[in-house]
């Protein structure tokens, strides 16, 4: 049995059968073509999922690494490797005068993850800057390519979670940043800055986060536990008739073409009495209600309850149903809340 506990940032104590790490897509392939008997499960640095027990499979961890770039119509092309860390990334994109992703700095994962997930904060998500994805097609072996279209981006989803779940694996991204930059600031502090550069909104994005989350390195977490449930307006409309300053953000539903409220996660777990509860050996955050941490040798059997109670408690309350962001990893693969 391999030890997990240092390849998720939760730090449970679990175990698989067997752990191995892809650096080239030749080992891919060549683990792809093998007889393969067990579960398996695709991971990057671990910041997204938690193994809640042992799990009866074998990890397969993407390493691929590589970023290059070239000028083209539509703007500069990038192309990286899915095992890059996303924050080094952002870096080098920033050291390279390519703008555009600095809001998003300080994310946690891997740049394969990143359109697995459509990892978004401070008013971007990463689909605006994505022009292709690379997959494995698991059942053929062979390489394809999927247009930004064919991703099917949604709210902190995608086609890799949907139709292509568990039958490919991302082993490289396109980006494409435009000749010119627009910058956004209409979240929190960056609301403040004057005359923003990307440098400015970096650096604003970075002192945000380290304020707001806890460092997994101190502290395990997986980030934001949920996401933030988008609602119609009459449920939004019903919540503030009992709570003054309802934060909330518009949303149109371009199929429906109706107009929906996302409500913060966070703002709904502390009003519902959570932010810094205790349960076992986990807790809500004291100063981020959206994060669940490993406060005290935590159990996965431990997260699993407190997060059903507080998913029962916030729909016996608001009408709400919370939805985990998070992987939760059991025995045989996902786990349902």
């Amino acid at each position: 049995m391999y030890p997990l506990k240092r390849q998720h940032t939760f730090g449970l104590d679990a175990h698989c059968n067997a752990f191995i790490e892809m650096n080239t897509l030749d080992d891919l392939q060549r683990w792809v073509s093998a007889s393969r008997n067990e579960p398996y499960l695709i991971l990057g640095e671990g910041s997204n999922c938690i193994f809640v027990d042992d799990f009866d499979g074998t990890v397969v961890a993407i390493r691929m690494l590589g970023k290059t770039k070239q000028a083209t119509e539509q703007g500069e092309l990038v192309s990286v490797g899915a095992g890059e860390n996303w924050h080094e990334f952002v870096v080098w994109c920033l050291e390279n005068n390519l703008y555009g992703l600095e809001n998003l700095a300080l994310i946690p994962g891997t740049v394969g993850a990143a359109p697995i997930q459509n990892i978004g904060a401070y008013g971007v998500e990463v689909e605006a800057f994505i022009h292709s994805v690379d997959v494995l097609n698991l059942k053929t072996n062979k390489m394809t390519t999927l247009t930004k279209h064919e991703c099917k981006f949604a709210y902190r989803d995608s086609i890799f979670k949907q139709e292509l779940f568990g039958s490919s694996i991302v082993v490289g991204v396109r980006f494409v940043f435009p000749k010119k930059w627009q910058a956004v600031v209409t979240y929190g502090d960056l609301q403040t800055l004057i005359s923003p550069t990307p440098h400015a909104i970096f650096d604003s994005v970075v002192a945000m986060r380290k304020q707001k989350l806890p460092d997994p390195s101190t502290i395990g977490n997986s980030g934001s536990f949920f996401k933030n449930p988008v609602v119609s307006e009459a449920c939004y409309q019903r919540i503030a008739q009992h709570h003054e300053k309802v934060p909330y953000f518009e949303v149109h539903d371009q199929k429906a073409k109706i107009q929906k409220v996302k409500i913060p996660a966070a703002w709904l777990i502390e009003k519902a009495g959570f932010k810094g509860q205790l349960y076992g050996g986990v807790q809500v955050h004291p100063h981020h209600a959206l994060v669940l941490t490993n406060a005290n040798d935590a159990k996965g059997e431990e997260v699993l309850a407190f997060a059903r109670h507080i998913v029962k408690t916030v729909y016996e309350r608001f009408n709400v149903k919370l939805e985990n962001e998070v992987r939760l990893i059991g025995k045989q693969g996902l786990v349902a809340l």
